[in-house]
């Protein structure tokens, strides 16, 4: 793109075009949503070689540019990741269309029937970092959903993500829907961000996927509202009356199995009255696998070479092989560092006290809470949505892992037979 590359009006046109689809979209039958999916999933399948060479095209940039190893490895396609993406798109196919499900629909006294039907939001933008197959998610998941969806990669992505751009215009094609139902950024200029965040006369939602840094930009500058969460601070209780197997066994698990995710567990909490027992056998296993542990000054006397945890530590993801340990006076005392300390993610109770299990459950206010379970199961196809768009902790509208109806709303609708209110 030149010099003379207006981006505003770039951005107003892909808005423009964008409304435009979601009104046929509205109109799509499943079975014509659904064939557009399967032949996006088999155009990604056939243009494998060109994945890949555009991607390596990327990849070659970005090792200039100095990025480091995990950064190429989230941008990295390759035979297994390409067949994984046509899979995921297959499998949001296979799911149930929610739109146009009614609900609730009941005679009132007038003798109106009145329900709700559900709806898509409208247009959907997501603006995401370095990994080509959220362009895949989030065009099939706003696809079937009945959005139309404006997508803005990473600067970092742009040949991978120009090449699956093609491939869903193929697919949409071929069902005989809009092109524009999803379109793909063609500039890496950031100031396309800052026109798709505040354009509500075409933009419904914006769905920001990344970094604190990026969500916290898109929160603050936005007029359209926005589902997202900021980071995850998720914690592990311990209490008294635990299983101490069960513990061991969900507190390691929700620490090491994946170190570099949201619902990843950041900060354990354990009951003192069990603390001298569980912690050095635990700590153990934390050591074997490299974990840094820090703790507070009793987590210190019970276990050696445990690093002295700041009150910084209690805020931070750490998204790394390091863990916060906190010996607590009970639920009432897990519960209040949860409220200081928590980003409202996902927390795990481990207990097999089913009063204290239901305390925990309506007292603890996080878009996720569980009882004996790892908090690494907060994820959308964990929870049987199929995918997710991403995880929110906002209260209103979608919260937790936001799948299919996440992506919808309600709307009333009522049936009469020539009523008038009198």
């Amino acid at each position: 793109m030149d010099a003379k590359f207006d981006i505003k009006q770039y951005m107003t046109q892909l808005g423009m075009q964008a409304r435009k689809a979601s009104r046929e979209l509205i109109k799509a039958t499943t079975n014509q949503k659904n064939s557009a999916l399967l032949a996006i999933a088999n155009t990604i399948e056939s243009s494998k070689d060109t994945l890949l060479l555009e991607n390596q095209k990327d990849l070659d940039a970005g090792a200039k540019k100095g990025l480091d190893a995990a950064l190429l490895d989230r941008l990295a396609l390759d035979d297994e990741r390409i067949a994984s993406m046509a899979e995921g798109v297959r499998q949001i196919a296979a799911l149930a269309d929610p739109i146009g499900e009614i609900n609730d629909l009941k005679f009132m006294p007038s003798g109106i029937q009145v329900g709700q039907m559900r709806v898509p939001l409208g247009v959907i933008g997501i603006i995401y970092e370095s990994r080509p197959n959220v362009t895949i998610d989030a065009a099939a998941l706003c696809l079937k959903s009945g959005n139309a969806a404006i997508l803005r990669g990473g600067s970092e992505a742009t040949y991978s993500n120009q090449a699956l751009a093609s491939c869903i215009a193929e697919g949409l094609k071929a069902a005989k829907l809009p092109t524009a139902s999803v379109q793909v950024v063609e500039t890496t200029d950031r100031q396309a961000v800052g026109e798709l965040i505040t354009m509500p006369e075409f933009v419904d939602v914006i769905v920001p996927r990344g970094g604190k840094g990026l969500i916290e930009r898109i929160s603050k500058d936005a007029n359209v509202p926005v589902i997202k969460h900021l980071h995850g601070v998720c914690h592990v209780y311990i209490d008294a009356k635990a299983d101490l197997d069960k513990a061991i066994a969900v507190a390691f698990n929700a620490k090491t199995q994946r170190y570099g995710t949201c619902n990843t567990m950041e900060t354990l909490l354990v009951d003192s009255a069990v603390a001298k027992e569980v912690l050095p056998k635990l700590v153990s296993l934390y050591d074997k696998e490299g974990v840094e542990i820090r703790g507070c000054a009793q987590t210190q006397a019970l276990v050696a070479n445990v690093s002295a945890a700041t009150d910084e530590d209690w805020d931070t993801e750490y998204l790394a092989p390091i863990l916060s340990i906190k010996v607590v006076d009970g639920l009432d005392d897990a519960i209040e560092h949860i409220h200081h300390h928590s980003s409202g993610h996902t927390e795990s109770i481990i207990t097999e006290d089913l009063t204290k299990a239901r305390r925990f459950l309506t007292e603890v206010d996080s878009s996720s809470v569980m009882v004996n379970a790892s908090t690494r199961f907060a994820d959308g196809f964990e929870y049987g949505l199929g995918a997710e768009i991403g995880i929110s902790t906002d209260k209103i509208h979608a919260r937790g892992p936001v799948g299919l109806h996440g992506l919808t709303s309600q709307k009333y609708i009522v049936f009469g037979d020539g009523h008038i209110r009198g």
